[in-house]
């Protein structure tokens, strides 16, 4: 690790848990020279995503919905455009696209560049920016939770079903218990995973505990699901000395090494670029695993995206992108994202094998990571997954959404496309749940939640001392000196300083 690159004022935050990897500029160049004989073969007759499955994208109100659009919604048929998605059209150069690569104008002629071979033609084309069709978006079940006609989808058993239910009623639970606990003052900062409850918990579903996990921030679920207890959420989110950060990390920031889950890092996309690199580890040690990682659409505005998805399709590396594309990157919407089909697009255009899934579609996300999951581990090649879902929470207990986007918008998503609830209709169809079993649930977790906020409340805070350790080996004499004078300046103004870290 470059602790050069830190600065000497502020401890760098380490423990037990995974320690954020960076690559070395020299680390880098070593990796680049190695890679300088891969070939990056364009999609040139390839243009099919691996497993769609239907020419349908994500519908608002198919065949049998009896879903109420409000008015603002009303005469929308995709998902984009309750995005308020807007793209340019082209007016001619889509018309040139389908056949840009198809073309056998002058095929004889062609010439051996580094790559792969390229035809001449005598006939100027431009690539259009985006194609007349939107990409679709591979769903199972339908807004009222029935599967769509000749869909298919890995089989999960009755045990499965029932924990991915449940996991999605705890993490929904958890997120409203401790935004409340946040409101209260008992806890600095919260955020939710309101809306996109199947994102998290279908894709963990999908995944093996040898594979590692590069979360953004609004992952949660996938913790719950590999088996992080409430009370370890809840000693995080208060900070105590049984918090694996030892209380240097903000709430909401969890990790554990016990469950292959790399510590939250708060600067955005910067996990995605450390997620090739994890998974260029795997390859080398040729382990039967991948790496998956997460980000929003507003991580691909950063060029550590982008960064990340060429260096993964260069190096051919087992690593899974999945994106929630919830709509709003905080206050920004997408519209000011960018200007292309969304984000699965962007996965053509490094060379990088691509789905878009409805993210509110609980067994259709298990079904794509279940694929790309084989994928990436048989034939060693990134996979980018794109959820379309929506954030029905604020971005965070620092934010209110209904300062930039309409109410009857985060109701209509909330109540009318809630993935929990179709997810729970499928459920009950099989007749695997019911509503006692639904009482039960729901009463037995939020028990088991006030319990460990009871406790995790109670429990002594990290002493001072943490605020020094696992930087260096051995402190350097500022910081030393940094903790002399803050001790002192405790003694000096004691009412200024919590009374509950153990000096």
């Amino acid at each position: 690790m470059c602790h050069c690159l830190i600065p000497q004022s502020i401890p760098f935050h380490c423990n037990q848990n995974f320690f954020l990897p960076r690559i070395s500029c020299s680390i880098a160049m070593a990796v680049w020279s190695l890679a300088r004989s891969r070939v990056l073969h364009l999609f040139t007759k390839r243009h099919a995503l691996f497993g769609v499955l239907k020419q349908s994208s994500c519908s608002l109100q198919s065949a049998n919905s009896s879903l109420t659009v409000p008015p603002a919604l009303r005469g929308t048929d995709n998902l984009a455009t309750l995005f308020f998605f807007s793209r340019y059209e082209s007016t001619k150069a889509h018309t040139q696209f389908e056949q840009h690569y198809i073309s056998e104008d002058h095929d004889d002629q062609a010439i051996d560049f580094p790559g792969g071979r390229v035809a001449f033609t005598s006939e100027m084309r431009f690539i259009a920016e985006s194609a007349s069709k939107r990409v679709p978006c591979y769903r199972f079940l339908d807004d009222n939770g029935e599967p769509m006609s000749s869909s298919k989808y890995p089989q999960i058993s009755k045990e499965m079903a029932i924990k991915m239910y449940s996991d999605t009623v705890t993490l929904q639970i958890m997120d409203t218990v401790l935004y409340e606990v946040q409101r209260q003052g008992r806890i600095s900062f919260y955020l939710t995973s309101m809306g996109e409850e199947a994102v998290n918990v279908a894709s963990a579903a999908a995944l093996a505990a040898d594979d590692i996990v590069l979360p953004q921030y609004r992952e949660p679920g996938v913790l719950l699901w590999r088996g992080f207890t409430l009370q370890e959420f809840a000693n995080q989110v208060f900070g105590n000395a049984a918090d694996y950060g030892k209380g240097r990390q903000m709430p909401v920031h969890y990790g554990s090494n016990k469950h292959n889950y790399f510590t939250v890092s708060s600067p955005i996309a910067t996990q995605l670029s450390q997620a090739v690199g994890a998974a260029y580890s795997l390859k080398m040690d040729n382990k039967s695993a991948c790496v998956v990682t997460y980000c929003g659409d507003g991580s691909t505005s950063e060029g550590d995206f982008h960064a990340a998805l060429n260096f993964a399709a260069v190096m051919e590396v087992p690593v899974i992108f999945i994106c929630r594309n919830n709509g709003w990157a905080i206050s920004t919407p997408i519209k000011e994202q960018f200007r292309s089909d969304g984000v699965v697009v962007k996965g053509q255009a490094y060379g990088i094998r691509s789905i878009r899934v409805d993210g509110n579609d609980a067994l259709a996300v298990y079904s794509a990571v279940h694929t790309a999951r084989e994928m990436a581990i048989s034939e060693k090649r990134p996979v980018l997954i794109e959820a379309l879902t929506y954030r029905v929470g604020h971005h965070s207990t620092s934010d209110d959404s209904t300062k930039y986007r309409p109410i009857d918008e985060i109701e209509y998503w909330k109540m009318a496309r809630n993935p929990v609830n179709r997810f729970k209709r499928w459920v009950e169809r099989n007749d695997w749940w019911d509503d006692n079993k639904e009482l039960e649930l729901r009463s037995s977790v939020k028990k088991q939640l006030l319990q460990a906020i009871h406790v995790a409340e109670k429990t002594e805070k990290p002493p001072l001392e943490e605020v020094f350790n696992d930087v260096y080996d051995q402190p350097p004499s500022n910081l030393k000196e940094q903790e002399r004078q803050l001790r002192e300046t405790i003694k000096k103004r004691p009412k200024e300083y919590p009374s509950d870290v153990p000096l």
